[in-house]
Formats: structure tokens, sequence, C-alpha cells
């Protein structure tokens, strides 16, 4: 009886939620892109700039599912199309069929791509060996109502990465001789300073013409802190010259911090949550002498910022020169999850607000709740963080201790690893 009147209270719990999207979608088919492309901040902008604004006064739904039987392979299916229903614009469905050889490597799969708009039939393929750090990768459209140009008939490429060097080109096989290559880049990383160079030959009449044009050429200089991994804070701000003729500056940085709550709806135990804010910044400035059509301005810029409060509702907004957007998104984490999201952008120049709306049904992405060593604060089967030893005190935020900084991810599901070793 003296045993049981002397226990010791349960140690204090904070609630950790999952990410609403992480790893992003695009991160899947990273291998056919470039890795100039990708890095410097740039994937992580392009979701935070782009991800729950809806189209003004359209709709999109987002299907994403894999059986049980077999979850080497999934099912993307997405519907787009106008609120009010106007001749001039159709209705958007497509499909994506998608295999993928290790479930915890998305770098070696297939996938194969059906649209009622071109291409109607498209097939891609990447294969990436970590031993030897190559990979090889292709996309070929199988039907299209109209081929234009040499791309329309298929590209292949060549890569090369490790955790410090990616160099890679892709062709087209059908293209001329003075199409050659339709790009090549080359990105080193020493500590967190990254550098890159991109050729793509869109200027120029002969060959010899377009190595020498300095608008077939980009340049990026990038400066990163962080692990990659949700849990933790990173940093990004990076410099890049695009064709010698755009200037482009941008900050991304995502925060994680804990909040003090009192919910009637937990236990007693239950003394903060974890929210995750982002926040990114891109500015364009045109410094050629060309002259540019009345409506392409000389300079424009982003600004956008998130906030996850919990595991359930996320708050997104976005300004730009013309226009300003605020996105709320809702999410329930059954078995597939289902979100809901809707979108409002002002148009400045008109004086008008109009609304996009958004569904998406996913089981591709599960809900990081595990367990993990007593020194960190993680989940538990009932979706809480046993906070062990952490100290709150009134308008302090407590410091975690934990394996993530230390760079130790071996015990955290793959939701919550960095990305990638390799550049």
């Amino acid at each position: 009886m003296g045993n049981w009147m002397n226990k010791e209270p349960p140690p204090p719990m904070v609630l950790v939620p999952p990410l609403f999207d992480f790893p992003p979608l695009a991160a899947r088919t990273r291998m056919l892109e470039s890795s100039y492309n990708l890095l410097f901040g740039k994937l992580a902008l392009k979701c935070l700039f782009d991800d729950y604004f809806e189209e003004a006064r359209h709709f999109s739904t987002r299907i994403m599912l894999k059986p049980i039987d077999d979850p080497h392979v999934d099912m993307i299916a997405t519907v787009s199309g106008p609120l009010d229903h106007k001749p001039e614009e159709n209705i958007v469905g497509n499909a994506l069929f998608r295999w993928q050889r290790d479930l915890d490597d998305p770098h070696t799969f297939m996938d194969l791509f059906v649209s009622n708009s071109d291409p109607v039939l498209r097939i891609r393929s990447s294969a990436y060996y970590p031993k030897w750090g190559f990979g090889a990768f292709g996309a070929i459209p199988l039907l299209m109502k109209k081929r234009i140009s040499s791309e329309d008939y298929g590209v292949m490429g060549l890569r090369y990465g490790t955790g410090n060097l990616s160099f890679g080109a892709m062709l087209m096989p059908f293209a001329m001789k003075d199409e050659l290559p339709k790009n090549a880049w080359l990105v080193s990383k020493m500590g967190r300073l990254t550098v890159g160079v991109q050729y793509e030959p869109q200027y120029g009449g002969k060959e010899d013409a377009k190595y020498k044009n300095l608008m077939n050429w980009s340049y990026a200089i990038g400066y990163g802190v962080g692990s990659g991994s949700p849990l933790s804070p990173s940093f990004n701000f990076g410099l890049e010259l695009a064709k010698s003729s755009v200037f482009i500056a941008s900050f991304y940085q995502h925060v994680v911090v804990q909040r003090r709550v009192k919910n009637p709806l937990e236990e007693d135990e239950i003394v903060g949550i974890t929210n995750y804010i982002d926040f990114g910044f891109e500015l364009q400035t045109r410094i050629d002498d060309a002259k540019t059509a009345n409506n392409i301005p000389e300079s424009s810029f982003q600004v956008a910022a998130s906030w996850q409060a919990n595991k359930n509702f996320l708050l997104k907004g976005k300004v730009g020169p013309l226009s300003s957007s605020v996105a709320m998104a809702f999410k329930s984490w059954w078995k597939p999850s289902f979100t809901f999201s809707i979108s409002a952008t002002k148009d400045r120049v008109v004086g008008k607000t109009s609304y996009g709306f958004g569904i998406r049904v996913e089981n591709l992405r599960e809900a990081s709740y595990q367990r993990a060593d007593p020194n960190f604060v993680m989940l538990t089967p009932s979706k809480e963080h046993l906070a062990e030893g952490m100290v709150w005190k009134t308008g302090r935020r407590p410091m975690l201790q934990s394996d993530v900084n230390a760079g130790n991810f071996e015990g955290l599901p793959k939701e919550l690893r960095p990305l990638g070793k390799i550049l």
C-alpha cells in the first residue's frame, strides 16, 4: 500500500506529430532530373511555393494508393479542372503506375504514365547503383498527339553521384548534332558550401557557338545547415546566375519548435506539442540588356511561410508582386489518409479574390509513429512522445538532446530520415 502511495508520477510527455508531406513526392523521381535543378534549396522552395496553393477557380483531386500484397508497386491518379464549366478549359486526368525495386531506395524504379493530354502514354525508368555511384535513366513518350521537338522522341541520361560530387548529362537520341547534349551539370559540396554549373544549349547556331554562348550556362552557389531530417532545423541560402541573364537569390529555413499546451482532452502529463514552421524567399532580377515584353517585369519575388500546428492542420501563405494567396489544409491520418485543402488568391491587378479546392487520398507515406531510445523524444503506439528528462519552464523553450542532433538516423523510420547522402 505504501509503495502504491509513493509511486512516482509519470514523466512529462510532448506530442510530436508527423509532417503532412515528407518525403515530398518530387523526391521519388529526383534521379530523372539534373542535380543542379534540385539542390540549393530548390526542391524545398518548390514544395513551399506550390503545395496546397490550388489554381484560382480550379479543383484538383489526387488518389495515391498501393496494394497491401505488393508494396513495391503503387498508383497515383489525378483529376483537375475548372470549377465553372468553360468550353476552352478541359478537365485533365492522368494516372501513374510505378514499380520500385527496393522499398527504402526510390532511385531504381520504372513507371508508366497515361493521360488525356500529351504525352498520352509515357514510360520512364531509372537505375542507380550506390556501391559505384553510377546511374542511368530515361523517359520515352510512346504515344503523343503531336511531336514537335526532338525531346518528344525521348530523353536518356547518365549520372554519377556521391555525398560530395554529382555530374551527368542528358541526351536526346533523335536530336540534331547541335542539340547534344540536352543538358550537362557538375555540382560539388565542400562542407556547408555547395557550388554548381549547368549547360543547356538553347541559344546559338552552330555547336561551337553554343558552347561559347554564355546564355547557355548557369552558375549557382549555396550555403546550407542541417541534416535534412524534418525533426531537425535547417537553413539554406543560394545565389544563382541563370543563363547569364537572370540573377536569383533564395532563402529557405525549416524550424522545429515546441510550445506549451494545456489540452483538456489529453492526460495531465501532456505538457507541449511540436510545431513545424517553414519560411522561404526568392528574388529574380534580369541583368541583361534585352528588352522584355510589357507583361514580363524586370524583377520578381516570392515570399511564403507555412505553419503545421498539429498532425491535422496546416496553414500557408504566399505573397508576390501581383497576387497574394493563403491556403489551409486539414488531414486525417486514417488508412488511407484524407486531406482537404482550400486556397484563396487575391489578384491585386483586378482586385478580385478567387478560390481553389483540393482533395488527396493517400497510403504511400505512413505516419511516423515509432519508438526510440530513452534519450530521444519519440512517439509511442498511443501517438505520444516520451520526453524523459525534459524540463519545461514558462517563457523558455526546451532543448532536445537526441540522436537527431548527433546525426544518427538509423533508428528513425524512412519518413523522418534525410532524403539521401548523394547529391
